[in-house]
């Protein structure tokens, strides 16, 4: 029998933690300042004062939580990491996710019985590599997001006995794994990006200086905006998780810590519906899944390395910054009798066409009527960042979790 892999999200802050077991996790991986690569600036930060408050909530909602520490970690870090050992042993996680050896000798030193999961930094590539990770403790290995799909399933033959987790979908990183300098010494060492601080100048648009001529530059390729040639397309394998499945993958990852509320909700929902289908044999129309993942923010597709076949196609030559198919338009807060209270996050019109989704229902329906909170004045546009009831066509049965976003895809020319 196929066992169903655990679908892992992201969990940047406690309402993103929130969504996405809502929406269909079975697990979040959450961070703390100072000890992971993803430093949050908005919402309801994780802090090592509410790690054990948000970790309670995964519990209480079903799922599981696991801390990253992950961060190449210097002599102070240690020190630091040890003052707080006990605080991180109280607020329970599930696992440990880290890639540096002291803190992997740390974290055994405090918490002995805790499971450990060796982070993507470690850049493991090969079952005895798996194998020495499991000799120390390790009882699951992220592999590296260069392997093959083919790679996965030897390693997964040769060390059975081991969790393997794969990254499914979001940023690629150029480096190896993301193992990079180039944040360090472009902002001279403020933004270090292996102590979740990195500017991703990856994403920066770069031109030609030729030495003799200062002053004078070319384009690297014909582009009047530049080129991004550092900068990897997002990682997409919904339609490949027939392939991950059968190779014995235990953990499907989505990266992305520091994206928005609604970005992990529509990734959540997309890929639980799509595992969902294939432990059910329905491997035929994974690409209404695709479909909706364009709907995200996204700089392009690629499956990367996973097919064997990563090449020049791989780059996202044109943009850095990711586009999102549908525009998030609104939170659901609250109900007043037929309307709905909500906070918009872009400007939508009186009768559009919207589609709604929430844990339970995806569906398009009309805005009937948009009426101020503030004035109870009745609009015909809904501006950005405002406080709204909205009366629509079709309500959500459960409207907690819901939220809107228009009903087309823009920026179409995103491939497979």
């Amino acid at each position: 029998m196929t066992l169903k892999p655990e679908l892992l999200m992201p969990a940047g802050n406690k309402e993103k933690l929130e969504y996405a077991v809502r929406y269909g996790a079975d697990a979040v991986y959450l961070g703390v300042v100072d000890f992971s690569l993803r430093a949050m600036r908005k919402g309801e930060l994780i802090t090592m004062e509410n790690l054990k408050e948000a970790i309670d909530l995964a519990h209480g909602l079903g799922a599981k939580a696991y801390l990253t520490i992950n961060i190449f970690a210097f002599n102070n870090d240690i020190k630091l990491l040890e003052s707080v050992m006990d605080r991180i042993k109280d607020s329970n996680p599930d696992a440990i996710i880290l890639s540096d050896m002291g803190v992997f000798r740390v974290v055994r030193k405090y918490m002995p019985d805790v499971a450990i999961h060796v982070s993507t930094q470690t850049n493991t590539l090969n079952y005895e590599a798996v194998k020495f990770w499991q000799d120390l403790g390790a009882t699951r290995s992220i592999l590296a997001r260069e392997l093959p799909i083919k790679d996965v399933a030897q390693i997964k033959k040769h060390v059975p006995e081991m969790e393997l987790e794969v990254f499914v979908h979001g940023s690629q990183c150029v480096s190896f794994s993301g193992r990079c300098l180039l944040s360090d010494y472009m902002t001279d060492g403020e933004r270090q990006a292996n102590h979740g601080n990195c500017a991703q100048p990856c994403r920066w648009s770069y031109k030609l200086v030729e030495e003799t001529r200062p002053g004078q530059y070319y384009e690297i390729e014909q582009n009047e905006r530049g080129t991004h040639i550092l900068s990897p397309k997002d990682l997409c394998l919904v339609e490949y998780l027939p392939q991950l499945i059968d190779a014995g993958v235990d953990s499907l990852k989505v990266e992305g810590r520091t994206k928005s509320l609604y970005y992990v909700s529509a990734v959540t929902k997309a890929y639980r519906n799509a595992i969902d289908e294939v432990i059910s044999g329905k491997t035929d129309d994974l690409h209404k899944y695709f479909l909706e993942l364009k709907k995200v923010g996204n700089r392009g597709y690629t499956q990367g390395f996973y097919l064997g076949n990563n090449n020049s196609e791989s780059y996202s030559y044109d943009i850095s910054k990711g586009l999102a198919g549908s525009d998030f338009l609104c939170e659901f807060w609250d109900k007043m009798g037929e309307s709905f209270l909500v906070k918009t996050k872009n400007k939508f019109l009186k009768n559009q066409e919207i589609e709604i989704i929430t844990p339970y229902e995806q569906y398009f329906t009309k805005v009937l009527d948009i009426k101020s909170k503030k004035t109870g004045e009745d609009l015909d546009v809904a501006n950005t960042n405002d406080e709204l009831y909205i009366k629509f066509e079709r309500s959500p049965l459960n409207y907690k979790y819901a939220l809107a976003r228009t009903k087309e895809i823009k920026n179409d020319d995103t491939t497979s």
